[in-house]
């Protein structure tokens, strides 16, 4: 009991006698946390200027804010006097990194990864992609994963390893998409008035003009029931979901068009027979085309 009392009464003069330097310990790991809040700050404004990409401006800023804590430590531990102490943390250091490096090859992967994807060029936060069966804009890109806001404005997290080893479609990198509709006319239509009427009716309502675009049509083939046809314009456009209301306000269009010109969108039809036993028979005549009268 007298010897715990000894140790107690040893480990309180030495607390004494370094409450100077705890004090000063304790301001320099204050001091270090504000400053690397500033350092963040600073470095994203400094180099903003040089530095378009966003995640790029926001991981050199995280590193130099990271750095700015790892020298405070240090400052306060050399302050405490635990430079063996220290010595010996970055001497296993060595030998532990290997062991934990072989246990987190999966997190090491993406956030290697996540660095690549930030020096990226061609892809950047708020840019509309579509990967690995996901499209929407970029919210976010980490050291650990990918962040995309659909359009119905849900997130999807994937992993920066799954990106970086899958090809992506990045709609942001040109204002200008091309819309592709196929469409089919009856037998009896006049094909001229058919592409004419078309083609008017794309140009009234999408200025290709203005885009350096002309506007495309093909009859394709002769189907069961009609005459099939593709037509191909461009529009301005970011996203994909620009791009869907646009090839659905041109359908509309062109069947308004069809409309007024009595111009029919053969269907496929079904006919009901009805068989002495009440027994109900459905015969499908293939893509029968349809009349208006």
């Amino acid at each position: 009991m007298n010897k715990v009392l000894e140790k107690l009464e040893i480990w309180k003069d030495l607390f004494i006698k370094n409450i100077p330097n705890l004090a000063i310990a304790f301001v320099v790991l204050l001091i270090a946390y504000f400053a690397s809040r500033a350092m963040n700050t600073i470095v994203n404004r400094t180099i903003g200027k040089k530095i378009s990409q966003k995640s790029v401006r926001d991981l050199v800023s995280r590193f130099a804010s990271a750095v700015t804590i790892l020298i405070g430590l240090y400052l306060a531990m050399t302050v405490l006097k635990f430079d063996d102490t220290l010595k010996t943390i970055v001497g296993a250091a060595g030998v532990s990194g290997i062991v934990i490096g072989l246990a987190l090859q999966g997190t090491l992967s993406n956030t290697i990864s996540g660095v690549v994807l930030s020096f990226r060029k061609n892809l950047n936060i708020g840019n509309w992609v579509e990967t690995n069966g996901y499209s929407g804009e970029v919210i976010d890109i980490n050291l650990n994963y990918f962040v995309l806001k659909e359009a119905d404005n849900n997130m999807v997290v994937i992993p920066n390893k799954t990106i970086l080893e899958s090809p992506f479609k990045n709609y942001s990198l040109t204002t200008k998409m091309r819309i592709s509709i196929t469409c089919g006319v009856e037998y009896g239509a006049d094909l001229e008035m058919v592409e004419k009427l078309t083609t008017e009716t794309i140009r009234n309502n999408f200025n290709q003009d203005e885009i350096g675009k002309n506007v495309e049509f093909y009859y394709t083939e002769f189907g069961d029931s009609s005459i099939n046809f593709l037509c191909r314009f461009w529009v301005d456009s970011e996203n994909a979901l620009e791009k869907l209301k646009a090839k659905s306000k041109a359908i509309i269009e062109i069947k308004k068009a069809f409309d007024a010109e009595d111009i029919n969108i053969p269907f496929p039809m079904r006919t009901l027979e009805f068989t002495p036993s009440n027994q109900l028979n459905i015969n499908t005549i293939s893509e029968e085309a349809s009349s208006s009268s």
